[in-house]
């Protein structure tokens, strides 16, 4: 295995709760302390270490994925530095002090993936999005890789119903498939831009642009106002709505986000 240097502090355990807390993700398995994601046909395992990750393999054709993954395009200091005057958000930035949220390196799989989460409970996404990897992607050993957007673009809407898809999802998640929006460049446009591409697809909405700009592009400003566990965690946390939040959040909303979300989750009874 290879190190992989990650920047001081960081958290593995907590940075990877999200694959632990609602389920088996078969794209990023957790299995026995240590990651494993399909990159390029090949299966990687991350696990911790001295300094920040063993990875195996870690070479030109993984590194990128890897990074992404670990949530290294994160700057956690000037986010910390800034909380450390927020009364709430400060206390819960140092309970969970090297915390870098994962991020999905492919922008299909992050659409396909917030779909599959809307107006449902993350342990039913999880579940739905799993079936959907296993009947769909290709297995390695252990892990799977996220189905191809060509190979979802050959099935069916009856094909994803019968995994526990709805009808709309379906027809969502297909018609992104067979959309001629090359996703990738979207990384090349400012939020806005991202976000009028995003809602001009079929069933693709304002949540889901903020979480594609949250969760793929690590965007800074990303705030997913229509998220209700975000909309639970700001009223009990501090009193208040998403929308007022906000601009006083300028310009960590989405560490903010994910700090709030994850206190939030991970907070002692």
């Amino acid at each position: 295995m290879t190190l992989l240097a990650v920047p001081e502090p960081y958290d593995f355990e907590v940075s990877t709760e999200r694959f632990r807390a609602f389920g088996a993700d078969l794209a990023n398995l957790w299995h026995e302390g240590g990651l494993y994601r399909v990159v390029g046909g090949h299966e990687v395992r991350i696990e911790p270490a001295p300094g920040g990750v063993d990875v195996s393999p870690l070479n030109d054709a993984t590194r990128g994925d890897v990074e992404t993954l670990l949530g290294l395009p994160f700057d956690l200091p000037p986010f910390y530095a800034w909380a450390a005057a927020e009364p709430v958000l400060g206390p819960i930035a140092v309970r969970l002090a090297g915390f870098r949220p994962p991020l999905a390196p492919d922008p299909f799989e992050s659409l396909v993936t917030s779909i599959t989460a809307q107006q449902v409970s993350l342990f039913a996404a999880f579940a739905i999005r799993s079936r959907m990897i296993e009947r769909f992607g290709e297995r390695a050993e252990l892990a799977y890789a996220f189905p191809t957007r060509e190979r979802l673009a050959r099935t069916s809407e009856d094909d994803l119903v019968a995994l526990g898809f709805s009808r709309r999802k379906a027809e969502y998640t297909i018609g992104l498939a067979r959309s001629d929006v090359d996703l990738h460049a979207l990384a090349t446009l400012d939020d806005d831009e991202i976000r009028a591409r995003i809602v001009s697809l079929r069933g693709l909405g304002p949540w889901t642009a903020e979480w594609f700009l949250a969760r793929h592009l690590a965007r800074p400003r990303a705030w997913p106002v229509g998220d209700i566990a975000l909309q639970k965690a700001v009223r009990v946390l501090y009193g208040s709505t998403v929308e007022e939040m906000g601009p006083r959040l300028d310009p960590f909303q989405n560490l903010s986000a994910h700090y709030l979300l994850t206190g939030a989750r991970t907070a002692a009874p």
